[in-house]
């Protein structure tokens, strides 16, 4: 059960995308809820994602935050609490500020990182190891920027099989990311049926997912783009995400 609540917004924040050509697919004010079940039956716990707005050195920015938590049965032998927060400009969704907070039975993470668009210097403060740590870049995303990056961009003539690429920032490192288009199908919600676009990140093999390409994500196939479901094969049984509860949509949340 590692990891699980961590990797469900890490994919989230990095896959989350897509939205008609110059209309809005987010605005401040959107919530998103999703519940987490293992193996397909046992809730897991919680995950949300929300959108303020704030400003950070006279710039209007987004200030968002993802934050998850196991629950029931599952908390009882293994705690989740994480916290992503992620201060981007509202016009180019370039990140200003990042921040991850993170408890996983154990393991914890807490870091700040800084981007400096002068210098192209990441300033990364390391609370558990206690020190700091300056690290190049060049057009780069933190975990969740690359979610609501992703959602604005047009992508209505993909192909089966394409894949979207970026350079995701994360943990003083840059990693490749993509993710392939695998095509369109309608599924059963708890909002009625809806039309999706379904998408696989290609994501690090190992200690919690059995292959690269192990997760699959179904996105809504609107102007809001968001993900309304998601499927991940673990070394020990899957995991499962549903949208369970959502408001302040900048579109229609459109149902078949």
């Amino acid at each position: 059960m590692k990891k699980k609540t961590l990797l469900l917004i890490a994919i989230f924040t990095t896959t989350l995308f897509l939205a008609q050509e110059k209309t809005p697919a987010f605005q401040s004010g959107e919530w998103l809820r999703y519940k987490m079940s293992y193996s397909g039956f046992l809730r897991a716990g919680s995950a949300i994602l929300e959108v303020d707005e704030s400003e950070i050195n006279g710039k209007k920015v987004y200030h968002t935050k993802g934050k998850g938590w196991t629950s029931g049965m599952i908390k009882w032998f293994f705690q989740v609490e994480d916290l992503y927060e992620s201060y981007f400009d509202q016009a180019e969704t370039k990140p200003y500020l990042f921040k991850r907070k993170i408890n996983e039975g154990g393991y914890k993470k807490h870091r700040i990182t800084s981007f400096n668009y002068h210098s192209n210097q990441a300033y990364i403060q390391d609370f558990i190891a206690q020190k700091d740590t300056t690290v190049a870049f060049s057009n780069v995303q933190d975990v969740l920027s690359s979610f609501y990056f992703l959602r604005n961009q047009d992508v209505s003539n993909l192909t089966k099989g394409e894949e979207i690429k970026l350079d995701m920032f994360l943990d003083s490192q840059v990693y490749p990311f993509k993710l392939k288009f695998l095509g369109e199908e309608v599924i059963k919600t708890k909002f009625g049926k809806v039309n999706t676009l379904i998408f696989r990140p290609l994501v690090q093999s190992g200690r919690v997912f059995k292959e690269q390409e192990s997760v699959t994500i179904w996105i809504t196939d609107d102007a809001n783009k968001i993900p309304i479901k998601m499927k991940a094969s673990l070394t020990v049984g899957s995991l499962r995400a549903e949208l369970e509860e959502y408001k302040g949509l900048a579109n229609p949340f459109k149902k078949l």
